[in-house]
């Protein structure tokens, strides 16, 4: 029964964005760590953001 809790909650984490730096630190580790470190949390957040939000968002 926890398991199904566990795999649900997992799932609600992904769809509402939850988890991305999870995700982020994940894919640095395996594809980026020449680069150097990864971006705090805070910094991931903030760059999050400004992406989201960059730039002329609607249809007309």
């Amino acid at each position: 029964m926890f398991n199904g809790i566990k795999i649900f909650w997992q799932a609600i984490r992904q769809l509402s964005g939850d988890d991305a730096y999870e995700r982020y630190l994940r894919h640095h580790a395996q594809h980026h760590l020449a680069d150097g470190e990864p971006l705090s949390k805070k910094e991931f957040f903030k760059k999050w953001q400004d992406d989201k939000w960059r730039g002329v968002k609607r249809c007309c």
